[in-house]
Order: C-alpha cells, then sequence, then structure tokens
C-alpha cells in the first residue's frame, strides 16, 4: 500500500499556537484525530501516512500536550473550541471524528455542537458510558464528590515517569509488554513535566467528573443522530472496561466493533489493522471536503 508524507505544522487557534501533523489532500474527505492523556499527535504517525493516502487527515497536539501552547481555563470545553478553531482556520467544515482516552470529552463537545458537521465516529478506547468505569475509577469519584486533602492523597500517582508509562504498559502481560516503543512514554514525560504543566493536567483531570456527569446526554445525542461508528478496543486497558464495547451497542443501531489484544495505547501495537479498517471506513462514508 502507498503512503502519503506526513507534514508538521503550526498555527494559532483561539489565541494558542497548536502544532498539529496533517497528510493527504485537502480536497479529500477530513478526518480529525483526537489523542489521550499523556501522548500527543506523535500516537498517529503509524496510521497518518495510510490514511493520508485516501483522505485529508489532521491531528493536533491538544493544548497542553506535544508541543501546543496551553490555556490557562484548563477545561475540555475550553479545549474544544480550541480545536473548533484550529479545524475552522484550515478550512474543514465537515469531518469522521476520531476520538480516545482524554481527546474523547473534547471530541464530543464538538460532535454534540455541530452533530451536522461529524460524517462519522471512530472510537478507540474512550468512555462515555458508566459501564466502563471500573474500580479503579473509585478514588477519582470520591475526590470529585469531595476534592479534600484525604481525598487527594488517596489518588493513585500518576503524574509523574512511572505513571506516564503505566498508560502504555499497563494491564499487559509480558509479551505484549515488549512491543511497545518506550520512547513514546519518555517523549510524552518530557513534554508533559515542562514547568506549570503538571499542575495544569490535574485542573483537567479533575474536570474529567463533568464529562462523566454529561454521559447521559452523550447517549441521548448517539440514539437521535446515528452517526456511523467504529469502534477500536485494546481489551487489556486498565482504565477503560471492556463492558464500555457493549454500552456503545445499546446506543448504535449499527456498530461495526473490533477488539484486539493490546491495551490502553492500541496504535502503539496495532497501527496497521486500524490503518487498514480506518481506510475502509472513510471510503464508506466519503464525500468532498467543503472548502
Amino acid at each position: 500500500m502507498r503512503s502519503a508524507k506526513t507534514r508538521h505544522r503550526s498555527r494559532e487557534a483561539d489565541g494558542l499556537q497548536i502544532h498539529y501533523r496533517e497528510a493527504g489532500v485537502p480536497s479529500s474527505t477530513a478526518v480529525l484525530l483526537l489523542h489521550g492523556f499523556p501522548t500527543s499527535s506523535y500516537s498517529f504517525r503509524e496510521v497518518m501516512p495510510t490514511l493520508g493516502e485516501h483522505a485529508y487527515v489532521i491531528a493536533p497536539d491538544l493544548p497542553g500536550f506535544g508541543f501546543s501552547d496551553a490555556p490557562t481555563d484548563y477545561t475540555f470545553e475550553r479545549l474544544s473550541y480550541v480545536i473548533e478553531a484550529l479545524v475552522a482556520d484550515l478550512g474543514i467544515e465537515r469531518y469522521v471524528l476520531y476520538v480516545t482516552d482524554f481527546g474523547t470529552p473534547v471530541g464530543y463537545f464538538l460532535a454534540m455542537r455541530h452533530p451536522e458537521r461529524v460524517l462519522a465516529l471512530v472510537v478507540q478506547n474512550g468512555n462515555t458510558h458508566e459501564d466502563g468505569l471500573n474500580e479503579a475509577w473509585d478514588a477519582p469519584r470520591r475526590f470529585w464528590a469531595d476534592p479534600s486533602e484525604e481525598n487527594r492523597a488517596a489518588l493513585p500517582e500518576w503524574l509523574n515517569f512511572p505513571g506516564t508509562r503505566d498508560q502504555y504498559l499497563g494491564g499487559l502481560r509480558q509479551e505484549l509488554r515488549e512491543l511497545q516503543p518506550p520512547e513514546s512514554w519518555h517523549l510524552d514525560w518530557g513534554r508533559l513535566s515542562r514547568p506549570g504543566n503538571i499542575d495544569l493536567q490535574f485542573q483537567l483531570f479533575y474536570d474529567y467528573r463533568n464529562h462523566v456527569a454529561r454521559f447521559a446526554d452523550i447517549a441521548a445525542y448517539h440514539q437521535e443522530h446515528q452517526p456511523p461508528c467504529l469502534l477500536l478496543w485494546g481489551r487489556h486497558d486498565p482504565f477503560f472496561d471492556i463492558a464500555e464495547v457493549l454500552a456503545y451497542h445499546r446506543d448504535m443501531a449499527a456498530l461495526d466493533a473490533h477488539i484486539y489484544d493490546g491495551g490502553h495505547m492500541l496504535l502503539e501495537t496495532h497501527a496497521a489493522e486500524v490503518a487498514d479498517l480506518l481506510v475502509t471506513f472513510v471510503n464508506d462514508v466519503r464525500v468532498p471536503a467543503l472548502r
């Protein structure tokens, strides 16, 4: 299969300098890729060359991640307005939306404000139902309900180098761990540990409670608009339970779901398989991008 060259660019969006990766021809169907914590657009490096032969692919570093600036008012809703401004500045009016992890609340703000812009939805290890929040979320729920020093002290340590590494390796048996390139979490931690950024990341974690509070609204969006949906899941994800897959089936009249022998960072081990699925999926919903 041929591959497209990935371009690395930066532009101002909503007052912030945003770094993004771009592949493909702007006149093609647009695909917007939104990464999760703790990574950046780097997580899409293996799928973009293949997908770029069939679509116009945009993968921004979310504000505060990678090489993008961070706002002082650090919430998922604020991040969504920055990405919306970037997409508008690029002249994209409709797109296939790919979300994962912390990119999920950002993407659903975009989709629910303007459902007419979303040609189709790809969800990869991104939670929008109570089903997917297992016991690992018990301590965060207690903190969200009562952000006391005692409840904060009971939170697991994750905003450090070992916690960053565990986003990749958590839940995996040894042979799957050996497939994970260690430069990924080293790059993530190098960017996350910029002065002041850890405090911002904790703000974003605290704001995740508002994403959870919107689950009923998200289910209503699914049921009303029924966007074509491709669901991709690493079954060893220790953060988002595999029960989430069946929860999407409740909402969607038609759903193409694929479960892999992988973890939370599925693209680190299954990029080739996912890229092939994305090409087929995007070709099925293809329309000329309006510019």
